[in-house]
């Protein structure tokens, strides 16, 4: 596996093992940055993502004694004060570096706005959106001092479903998921949950970085620390490959250590379906996946009732974004998500996870073959429409995932 050091050049050398830091600026990539078109890009995403993950860390420790920190969208899916937090903070990191792109991102502020009595305290302030405001006070890097709840509100609205139009000629733009598993970032330390970004250029996905707060690292580190959480950065760029390194928390900041070193990142061999290890959504059952009229499913890795005509079902991770960092880190060979009459796929599910699984070695289409088309939905870049469902693969497997499909579905 290769490997290349990230140094820290505003950062002394301590001799301990690991230390504490606020600035992440100065990290370089783990690549030459001549051969990264969009290495200015890739780095202000890297810092940003970073500063996210700080931030919900330090919400879901403040989820344990206030309970008023979670929402419910008029879906009945659960939002947090981490949700708009991450999608304000990265708003207003990508606004200063680079205020003519555009952003397309997952949440907005119209009822954080309203004046529902459960959402306002004694002095009759907002007290969500004062949360709001705190985590992103206390993460973002240079704030100036008339910094107020109105430029939180405004920097979540300009990811939101009013702020781009977009035409049917090429663009640029982001695409940020805030938290793409906030179900498993409610559950408790072992339910995996992402913040994912991707920049998008001529509908071509150039560049990703997803931070997953709470990866448990034994593919990336070597030491535990018992103080402090692990969590794991992923990198991807068009033609410099995946990268991925292991960050740590202590109290809400982020560790440097040893450990802390980029590494090359690659799916899986796995060339023989019934050996391969495979996710699919929380929501869907292995019955609904046209794989299922061939091979049964286990959960078990040492099964001893395993005939051979089962395979590896993965259930450790919550969220799409999670099953892509799974297949591009090479923990599970296969991604399959079936598409359903009354779920809308969302582009922020699945851009960043595309770019780092395609740099890994990997493959990712719908069920037909074709690539995920992000610029289907013309005006708004929000939803993808892929035709019966998405394949997210190590590519050895890909052909023969379509073939199985093909067989025993008819897919529009």
């Amino acid at each position: 596996m290769a490997v290349l050091n990230c140094w820290y050049s505003n950062l002394p050398r301590s001799n301990g093992s690991r230390q504490r830091y606020n600035s992440i600026r100065s990290c370089l990539l783990p690549f030459p940055v001549e051969k990264a078109k969009y290495h200015r890009q890739l780095s202000v995403a890297i810092e940003a993502v970073q500063r996210a993950c700080c931030l919900c860390v330090d919400v879901k420790k403040s989820l344990l004694f206030n309970d008023r920190r979670i929402l419910e969208k008029t879906d009945q899916t659960p939002v947090t004060v981490a949700d708009f937090g991450v999608q304000a903070l990265i708003s207003l990191e990508l606004e200063r570096e680079f205020p003519a792109i555009p952003l397309v991102a997952e949440e907005d502020s119209a009822f954080l706005r309203s004046k529902s009595d459960s959402k306002r305290g004694y002095d009759g302030n907002n007290v969500v959106v004062n949360a709001i405001f705190d985590a992103v006070s206390d993460k973002i890097d240079g704030r100036d001092e008339n910094f107020n709840t109105d430029d939180v509100l405004r920097a979540i609205d300009r990811g939101g479903k009013d702020a781009s139009s977009f035409s049917e000629q090429p663009a640029t733009y982001w695409v940020l998921d805030p938290i793409d598993g906030t179900k498993g970032f409610l559950k408790g330390s072992d339910a995996l949950y992402v913040v994912g970004l991707a920049l998008v250029v001529e509908g071509e996905i150039v560049l990703g970085v997803m931070g997953c707060p709470n990866w448990q690292n034994d593919l990336l580190t070597s030491t535990n620390y018992n103080d402090v959480q692990p969590g794991v950065i992923m990198v991807a760029h068009l033609g410099c490959g995946t990268w991925a390194k292991s960050i740590s928390f202590d109290a809400g900041n982020l560790v440097n250590s040893l450990d802390n070193i980029w590494k090359r990142c690659f799916v899986d061999g796995c060339s023989v379906l019934q050996k391969s290890r495979f996710c699919i959504p929380e929501s869907q059952t292995w019955d609904l996946i046209p794989l299922s009229n061939e091979f049964g499913y286990t959960t078990d890795n040492l099964d001893p009732t395993n005939d051979g005509k089962s395979i590896l079902l993965l259930r450790a991770c919550c969220g799409s974004l999670c099953k892509y960092l799974m297949v591009a880190s090479g923990r599970a060979s296969v991604f399959i998500l079936r598409a359903r009459t009354k779920t809308i796929i969302k582009a922020w599910d699945h851009a960043v996870g595309v770019i780092c699984v395609h740099e890994a070695g990997g493959q990712v289409s719908d069920w037909d073959g074709n690539q995920l088309n992000l610029v289907a939905d013309i005006e708004e870049r929000r939803i993808i429409f892929p035709s019966g469902g998405v394949i997210v693969s190590n590519g050895t497997l890909h052909a023969e995932i379509i073939d199985i499909i093909s067989s025993y579905t008819s897919v529009s």
